[in-house]
């Protein structure tokens, strides 16, 4: 069985919960608490040099896969069905597209590791860490809205009638935006497909509060 070094909160680990209950994988989570520093000690850093979440671990099969994108590949290669990416090689690459948007270019600006230095090392106030995550969410939403707006694959999920890997990126960056209380007034289609997700019990059995190490 699978292992999943996970953190409750973390985007990317949301990712990769979301499409192991897709796929109706079975894995054991192993929580790393990143705001304790956990991820840092020498046991975890061993497992992944990164010293980052999430980190998936077959024991049995000698396999351990790190970041969220390159673990979702992985199960997709490997258990193809449900389909996370479409076969069309064109339409294919517009979903890793839209997916990268929020894996390469929000995401990383805006992840906790980011915030605590912001916060801790360059000492921001609160108001100018806010200012600067909302910056950051505000540009790369607009792009995601023109492009749900252009896209002639109309459906209830980002393309079409089935959820795909810009889904399972755009879900948990939308529930970290709420979080922060950022207004999606401006963004009509990407909350309509969020409210869509939040009632499919793949993407509800991965919300952070459904997690083992959820705070209470």
């Amino acid at each position: 069985m699978f292992e999943l070094y996970d953190y409750f909160r973390s985007s990317a680990c949301y990712r990769v919960r979301i499409a192991l209950n897709l796929k109706e994988i079975p894995y054991k989570q192993i929580p790393i608490h990143l705001v304790k520093n956990e991820q840092v000690t020498a046991e975890y850093a061993a497992l992944n040099p990164q010293k980052l979440v999430p980190t998936l671990q077959d024991p049995s099969q000698n396999i351990v896969l790190t970041q969220s994108l390159a673990i979702i590949e992985y199960l997709e290669e490997t258990k193809p069905l449900p389909a996370l990416l479409p076969q069309d090689p064109l339409l294919k690459a517009k979903v890793r597209a839209f997916a990268q948007i929020i894996a390469c270019d929000i995401h990383p600006l805006n992840n906790l590791r980011v915030l605590k230095y912001l916060k801790h090392e360059i000492e921001v106030s609160d108001e100018q860490k806010t200012d600067w995550y909302f910056h950051w969410l505000r540009a790369g939403f607009k792009t995601i809205e023109m492009l749900l707006q252009q896209n002639p694959i109309k459906g209830v999920f980002c393309f079409g009638e089935t959820p795909s890997l810009a889904d399972i990126c755009l879900i948990p960056q939308v529930y970290n935006a709420l979080r922060f209380d950022f207004s999606f007034n401006h963004y009509p289609l990407i909350y309509h497909i969020y409210q869509h997700c939040q009632k499919i019990p793949a993407f509800i059995k991965a919300q952070p509060e459904q997690q083992p190490d959820a705070l209470p």
